[in-house]
């Protein structure tokens, strides 16, 4: 197989809703990308869109003709089977691939998945959920939870805070949450400093543990 960009190249595992869309999205990124998953029928729904090969990665050997050390990336988007996650994992972990991020279906599987090796797990349907359950209950427009529950949403101002500069409203002492940016209608972004003023009609960025952005968002 032919010398891949380990700076750039991604091998997709799985070809389910979670990694075709995340292959295509990649790709759509100027990402070098190698999608593989075992069922034919899902390969010739791919060929033709998106870089695509037939073989079982949990097959030790099929890795090896794939040339698995030659990505600097490795995703294993197979969750529903739990051994053929766990081998697929195994095995990237066996070829040194820099970077393994692996879909889990539960925290148990998530559990396995990073004692074998895993870099970085995610739960698709569970984050999903978080996420649009979280606009759905209040203000929020867009809500990011990165790790150790720092977290970033985009939301419209409470009424409070309205009409006031940040130094005037004191957002961070009083909610412990911090304003990082505001974006005015017709306006571009604008990076936040205490001299910031806030209107109604404004989107904010904002940062901060979760539990205190959702007292924050529920403002009236």
């Amino acid at each position: 197989m032919a010398q891949r960009d380990k700076g750039t190249a991604v091998l997709v595992i799985g070809l389910g809703r979670f990694g075709a869309a995340l292959a295509a999205n990649l790709e759509s990124l100027g990402r070098e990308v190698l999608a593989v998953d075992r069922d034919e029928h899902l390969v010739a729904q791919w060929s033709g869109r998106l870089p695509v090969i037939e073989a079982d990665a949990a097959n030790p050997d099929a890795l090896d003709q794939l040339g698995a050390e030659d990505f600097s990336v490795a995703v294993v988007g197979v969750g529903t089977t739990l051994e053929a996650s766990v081998l697929i994992t195994a095995n990237l972990v066996d070829a040194q691939v820099p970077q393994i991020w692996a879909k889990a279906t539960s925290a148990e599987h998530g559990r396995i998945l990073r004692r074998i090796g895993a870099h970085h797990v995610v739960y698709p349907e569970h984050d999903a959920g978080q996420r649009v359950a979280h606009l759905v209950s209040g203000r929020m427009l867009d809500y990011i939870q990165l790790e150790d529950d720092f977290t970033i949403v985009k939301m419209h101002p409470p009424a409070e805070v309205q009409g006031r500069t940040l130094a005037e409203s004191q957002i961070r002492a009083r909610y412990g949450v911090t304003v990082l940016g505001v974006k005015s209608p017709g306006q571009g972004f604008e990076y936040a400093s205490e001299r910031t003023r806030i209107d109604a009609d404004d989107t904010i960025i904002v940062s901060g543990e979760s539990a205190r952005l959702d007292a924050f968002a529920a403002r009236p």
